[in-house]
């Protein structure tokens, strides 16, 4: 099993931006030379309260693939209804020659108005039909960009390369393959730099809805998932088993292409991983689920009893038992134990740094995941290896 580090940013108490960045070098530092094989940043917009505040993941991975050498470098996500496609395309590849091929493509569609709206107007998630045809499109011209030489596309949002555009130089040799040779009317362009990941890096997409999954599994794409009960996920990971083994008529292993983000704290008795993280995640959980609702959280069959508000069961109870990592070395084994078990799972995600969560107190829990939790699944992991040869 790969194990990643969701490095989702936040900076509940107002701090100096840049003791936030120092913090998260110090995460990436550590992960890098302890084994771990991934870690993953965020995009929001317009946070002031503190949330959620990485405007952009791709400079922020890019300073860490400068302090790095080996670790993969992912984002989860890039919103790319918000970028311009040929600024995202040229930014991700200039990325992955930065780091030397170490990229995960993580993309996304967004999932907050406030941000949507004010970053491109066509993103608006009140339109959810016009945003996926967005995402679709930028998405098409981003594979266009990253795997040819040259290319063109004529969507609904974009055309490239504008239409009509008289290209003549004298140091740029007349060639049909991007120019019209009788009217010097350019036909294609060409980003510089390609990946050098071809014909791409691996592309990820954050998905929740059985259609999205579908869609991603149609299209080659892997999934990340974060919330659902391990019941729930079962029937998730079901629908992207089973439409990826259809289009690309093979028999797709339960797990693959899928990676899984959970919220992880570790500390030396289960009461107090509650005392040190617990009030952070269900105030962060709060933020999410103004939005989302509930329903995530849900088993299958399973109804919210009525209540006055629509998050009046969100605890710290009432999450603990269905999606989180919290506790001891040995509860979040067992716990994991149980995603491998039910769900053959092969890609885990894990953060710590929530809202408010003293940084000491993050980090401990990072290093006891790292010296204590990771030993048993990379040792597993090596035994089959053994097995199998």
């Amino acid at each position: 099993m790969k194990i990643g580090y969701f490095c989702n940013s936040t900076n509940w108490n107002n701090e100096p931006y840049i003791e936030v960045l120092n913090k998260i070098r110090e995460i990436a530092d550590y992960c890098e030379n302890n084994d771990w094989d991934s870690i993953w940043f965020t995009e929001h917009h317009f946070s002031h309260e503190g949330m959620e505040i990485c405007p952009n993941p791709l400079m922020l991975s890019a300073d860490i693939a400068a302090r790095t050498k080996r670790i993969r470098i992912g984002q989860a996500a890039t919103i790319i209804t918000f970028w311009n496609p040929i600024r995202v395309a040229e930014d991700i590849a200039l990325l992955d020659n930065l780091s030397n091929g170490r990229i995960e493509a993580g993309i996304g569609r967004g999932i907050y108005g406030r941000e949507a709206l004010n970053m491109n107007p066509d993103a608006d998630m009140k339109d959810q039909a016009k945003n996926y045809r967005l995402f679709e499109e930028t998405l098409d011209i981003l594979k266009k960009a990253w795997s040819n030489k040259f290319f063109n596309h004529s969507g609904e949002f974009y055309t490239y390369p504008s239409p009509n555009f008289e290209w003549q130089h004298d140091m740029s040799t007349p060639d049909q393959e991007f120019v019209d040779l009788n009217t010097n009317i350019l036909k294609k362009i060409s980003i510089v730099p390609r990946p050098i990941q071809q014909p791409h890096p691996p592309l990820w997409q954050v998905v929740d809805s059985p259609s999205s999954i579908e869609w991603a599994a149609k299209n080659g794409i892997n999934t990340i998932m974060w919330i659902p009960t391990v019941q729930s996920l079962k029937k998730r990971f079901e629908i992207y088993k089973n439409s990826k083994s259809e289009h690309e008529k093979r028999n797709v292993e339960m797990g693959e292409g899928i990676c899984l983000v959970r919220d992880m704290f570790i500390a030396d008795s289960m009461e107090e991983a509650k005392e040190k993280a617990g009030k952070q995640m269900v105030d962060y959980m709060r933020w999410v689920c103004h939005w989302r609702g509930l329903g995530t959280h849900m088993n299958p069959g399973e109804e919210l009893p009525k209540t006055k508000n629509k998050l009046d069961l969100l605890t710290y109870d009432f999450l603990h038992k269905r999606n989180m990592l919290f506790g001891t070395v040995d509860y979040v084994i067992e716990k994991i134990e149980e995603l491998q078990s039910e769900l053959n799972l092969k890609n885990l995600q894990v953060w710590s740094n929530f809202p408010g969560v003293k940084h000491e107190d993050c980090m401990k829990s990072i290093k006891l995941f790292t010296e204590k939790v990771m030993p048993h699944f990379k040792n597993k992991e090596k035994v089959k290896i053994k097995q199998a040869s």
